[in-house]
């Protein structure tokens, strides 16, 4: 099928640099986009097309009616639409747009990262689950904030497992809090990067805002609050059923974790590993998985997570491999010894009858 629409004003803005927009949308819906003086046209299944031609739309309408794109962000959204056909770029432009997250505007870059926005909103407890830079604690803020702006809560508690990451809390100077900032400084970076320096001063001051370890959460019940508990996978199987049961009234609660990089010691049982194995039939709460095409970081970070589980599923066949051949050795020498024992075994003499 065969569409052409006509050239709206400032609709270049849409194609990107050098066209990188329209190539996620060809690549996307599997169509052509022909740019001509005056028209676009569009090729491909009627269904697809269509679908495309909504998107130009949508632009046109967005910036009729003032809306901004954010660097980047464009790009972002219009992945997640192609990816989802009942996502539309009207619907997900206005969506964050009502969404107040202080001083940024935050987009979902993915479907995933739309589906954890939506868990959140529609379920008082979400488990974000996947690997660095796949932006689940910087949503989980971003929403965090949202609700504290809106007044839908009346703090924020931002918590974290003080585990190391190969060094040891103790050999850290100065006195407690002064050792467990580090722990807690992506907390700290991200609140500071969505709300005024001032504010968030002001919030941590009064305790609007209270980040700390997640030893300090025992005994306590967290009423009309936004809770986070970021790397959750460092937590032990104690230390997550306490938090869990920690949710009071009118709350919620995020957890976020990545089960490829536990720092438990002693070989023990992530208290996160143990938690998506108990919890996953409880109604009222939601798991929400990210993989490497959900990372937001350097494009070199999709390939790394990549490479590395890559590299752990060869692993796994090469251990499967050697275990068959062991398998198979033991069998073999099992038959054998069976074989020789058999052959060697005197015949058994025929019964006499006796006249």
């Amino acid at each position: 099928m065969k569409k052409s629409i006509e050239i709206s004003p400032n609709i270049e803005t849409l194609f990107g640099t050098r066209d990188e927009n329209l190539h996620v949308l060809e690549d996307g819906l599997n169509i052509n986009i022909d740019l001509r003086s005056d028209r676009i046209e569009l090729e491909g299944a009627a269904r697809d097309v269509a679908r495309a031609e909504q998107l130009f739309a949508d632009y046109d309408h967005l910036q009729r009616n003032g809306f901004q794109f954010n660097n980047g962000d464009l790009n972002s959204m219009l992945r997640v639409v192609v990816g989802d056909p009942n996502v539309t770029l009207r619907g997900l432009a206005e969506a964050g747009r009502q969404r107040a997250f202080g001083r940024r505007t935050v987009q979902p870059k993915s479907p995933n990262q739309r589906r954890y926005l939506e868990a959140i909103e529609q379920y008082d407890m979400v488990f974000g689950v996947g690997p660095a830079g796949t932006g689940k604690t910087y949503l989980a803020v971003a929403m965090a904030i949202s609700a504290l702006i809106n007044k839908q809560v009346n703090r924020i508690i931002l918590a974290r497992p003080a585990v190391e990451a190969g060094e040891r809390l103790g050999f850290l100077p100065g006195t407690l809090q002064e050792k467990i900032d580090p722990y807690l400084r992506p907390l700290y970076d991200a609140l500071f990067d969505m709300l005024d320096p001032e504010r968030v001063e002001r919030y941590l001051e009064k305790n609007v805002i209270e980040i700390a370890p997640i030893a300090f959460m025992r005994g306590r019940t967290l009423n009309d609050s936004f809770v986070i508990l970021d790397e959750a996978q460092n937590t032990t199987s104690e230390q997550m059923k306490m938090f869990v049961t920690r949710l009071g009234f009118n709350s919620k609660a995020v957890i976020t974790g990545d089960i490829t990089q536990i720092d438990l010691p002693n070989a023990r049982r992530s208290g996160l590993l143990e938690a998506i194995d108990i919890l996953q039939g409880v109604n009222g709460l939601a798991f929400v998985y990210f993989d490497e095409s959900d990372v937001v970081r350097h494009h070199l970070v999709q390939r790394i997570i990549r490479a590395y589980d890559e590299y752990k599923a060869r692993l796994a066949e090469q251990q499967l491999s050697l275990l068959e051949a062991k398998a198979g050795a033991e069998t073999r020498a099992t038959n054998g010894k069976n074989g020789a024992e058999a052959s060697a075994a005197p015949p058994l003499e025929e019964p006499r009858v006796r006249d």
